[in-house]
């Protein structure tokens, strides 16, 4: 599974997150199919070369994402996709068009801050 996964040290992101956004990808791209096991955390961190935590840590962030879910001694396995990452995603959008109408700002204002918002967490 590695020569999937590539981290780069001198990114300055740290290697959690390029391993969580790297997994994130491939099981939204299809490329990890739902229901695949995905290695134990000891044996991934081995096979990258990175400290058991730093798995683990990325693991728990996918897992709360929905993007993963661990089924006890089972496994790790990549979650249905759209489930629980598209409703937690729902639930945060209602939570932000409620309070920006609270705050009195205007429709436009809202979404222009939205996409702004989405554009810096997308590097676009």
């Amino acid at each position: 599974m590695t020569e999937k996964i590539v981290l780069d040290p001198d990114s300055g992101i740290a290697p959690y997150e390029q391993l969580r956004n790297q997994l994130s990808e491939l099981a939204r791209s299809g490329a990890l199919p739902v229901g695949h096991r995905l290695p134990t955390v000891r044996g991934f961190a081995e096979e990258l070369g990175l400290a058991a935590n730093t798995v683990a840590k990325a693991y728990r962030a996918l897992e709360a994402d929905g993007v993963i879910e661990t089924r006890g001694r089972n496994g790790t396995f990549v979650a249905a996709a759209g489930g629980a990452a598209e409703q937690r995603a729902a639930t945060a959008a209602q939570l932000y068009a409620e309070t920006a109408e609270r705050l009195g700002l205007t429709r436009q204002q809202a979404l222009s801050l939205a996409k702004d918002a989405v554009r810096a967490a997308y590097g676009d």
